[in-house]
C-alpha cells in the first residue's frame, strides 16, 4: 500500500490547497474548479510514475532516442459530481485513458453512514486486468468510495487500485485502508485532522460540489 500526500513537501501544491480553502477566494467558482483540476494533474503526474511502461527506440532526424510509453492506459472512474473538476486534471495527465463515470451522494437525514450513500448514473467499463483510479475530491467517511467499488468490483478484478482525493479525513483513509486492504494506493492533496458529528472535513474547505456548480435543493 501506498500513501502519497502531496503537501508534506512544499511546493505549488501548497499554493493551490490555500486558495482552494480560502472562504473569500471561493467565491470565485472558475477560480475553485481551476484549481481542484490543476491539483489533480499534480497527483495524476505523480500517479504515473509508479505504472508499468514499456521502452521503445525512436527515431528522430538526427538520430535515435529511447522512448517509453504506458504498457497500457489507465481506467479514470469519476464520481460526480464534485469529482468533475478533478478528474478533468487526471484526463489532462491521461489523455488517451478510459473513463467511467458514477453518480453518488449523501442523503441529507443522516449523512455520513454508508446506508444513506445514493448511487445514481453509473456508466463504467469493465474494470479486469486494468489499472483503476477511483476519482472524488474529498474522502470523508470513506462510505460513498466504498459503495462505489463494490459496484465497480462485480465487473472484475483490478490489476491495480489507486484512490485520489483531494482532501481526506483519518476516518476515511482508514476505513478503506481495512475494506480494500494492502494493494490499494492512495493519493491525496492533504490528509486533515477530523470529521465533525456532521461527518464534514476539519478544517476541510465545505461542500465541493456547491463551491464547483453551486448549491443542489
Amino acid at each position: 500500500m501506498k500513501i502519497f500526500e502531496l503537501n508534506q513537501e512544499l511546493s505549488v501544491a501548497q499554493t493551490i490547497l490555500a486558495q482552494m480553502r480560502d472562504p473569500d477566494i471561493q467565491l470565485d467558482r472558475w477560480r475553485f474548479r481551476h484549481n481542484l483540476q490543476r491539483l489533480g494533474m499534480l497527483l495524476g503526474y505523480e500517479l504515473s510514475k509508479t505504472l508499468q511502461y514499456q521502452t521503445f527506440p525512436l527515431h528522430t532526424s538526427l538520430g535515435v532516442a529511447r522512448g517509453a510509453d504506458l504498457d497500457q492506459q489507465p481506467l479514470l472512474i469519476c464520481v460526480m459530481r464534485a469529482g468533475l473538476p478533478f478528474y478533468q486534471g487526471f484526463a489532462d495527465v491521461f489523455d488517451q485513458a478510459d473513463s467511467g463515470f458514477i453518480g453518488a451522494y449523501r442523503q441529507a437525514e443522516q449523512a455520513g453512514m454508508e446506508q444513506d450513500i445514493f448511487l445514481g448514473y453509473s456508466a463504467n467499463p469493465s474494470i479486469e486486468g486494468r489499472d483503476v483510479v477511483l476519482i472524488d475530491p474529498m474522502l470523508a467517511t470513506g462510505s460513498s468510495l466504498l459503495k462505489v467499488w463494490r459496484l465497480l468490483a462485480q465487473s472484475g478484478t483490478p490489476r491495480s487500485l489507486h484512490i485520489a482525493a483531494a482532501i481526506a479525513a483519518p476516518e476515511g483513509l482508514a476505513l478503506l485502508q481495512r475494506e480494500l486492504g494492502t494493494a490499494t494506493h492512495f493519493w491525496l492533496g492533504a490528509v486533515d485532522e477530523r470529521l465533525n458529528e456532521q461527518a464534514y472535513i476539519v478544517p476541510g474547505l465545505g461542500d465541493a460540489g456547491d463551491l464547483c456548480f453551486g448549491e443542489k435543493s
